[in-house]
């Protein structure tokens, strides 16, 4: 099972109105998702369009609503819902959506501290952790899965449940590697293009290579 930071941006650039409603969901094939307690959504965040912080913010009640924040009052699961922020950052306005576990009462305040020190950091400040969600979220379907799902005496047991990636290995073409295995080097050769295709508000077709 994949140990998370507590909170992590799982998309390089602002979503499109499609890319945040995958994103809504995109755990529901995940062997480590427990719909009893909406983990592991809780703690991860992504920038949105303007658009869709008023359209969230009108189509229900608000479960609250402070200045620059609201939670939504249909959970995700257990006392996971969420939460939508307005920050400005560096004079301009920004926002984002994040999943807060409201276990912790102060889970919204502690989210929106990480998303301002985040975006106020170095340019390139995404996390190994985060660079490896990016990755994941903008992969198609075709090029990745869970180990042991189909094939599990292709993996040892201990690496059951995690999720793999096809990836390119020299001498050996395209392989099947374990996305928590990816080389720095991997990692920053597909970056370009996941935010190529985050500006561009592509879909999630990342090639293997």
């Amino acid at each position: 099972m994949t140990t998370h930071p507590p909170f992590r941006k799982v998309l390089d650039g602002v979503a499109t109105r499609e890319e945040m409603f995958q994103l809504f969901n995109h755990h529901q094939d995940n062997p480590d998702f427990d719909p009893l307690s909406g983990k592991p959504y809780a703690g991860e965040w992504f920038e949105i369009e303007a658009t869709q912080y008023h359209f969230m913010l009108g189509l229900l009640p608000p479960l609250f609503q402070r200045t620059g924040m609201f939670g939504m009052s249909e959970y995700k699961a257990g006392n996971v819902t969420s939460v939508f922020f307005a920050i400005r950052i560096r004079g301009r306005e920004h926002w984002f959506h994040g999943f807060c576990d409201l276990t912790d009462r102060q889970s919204p305040d502690k989210m929106r501290a990480a998303i301002i020190a985040h975006e106020t950091g170095a340019t390139d400040s995404m996390t190994r952790e985060e660079k490896l969600e990016a990755i994941w979220n903008a992969t198609h379907p075709d090029f990745k899965g869970i180990s042991g799902e189909t094939n599990p005496e292709a993996w040892p047991p201990e690496h059951h449940g995690k999720r793999t990636i096809l990836a390119y290995a020299v001498g050996q073409g395209t392989i099947l590697k374990l996305l928590e295995d990816l080389s720095d080097e991997e990692i920053d050769i597909r970056m370009p293009a996941i935010r190529a295709r985050s500006r561009k508000g592509g879909k999630n077709d990342a090639d293997p290579s």
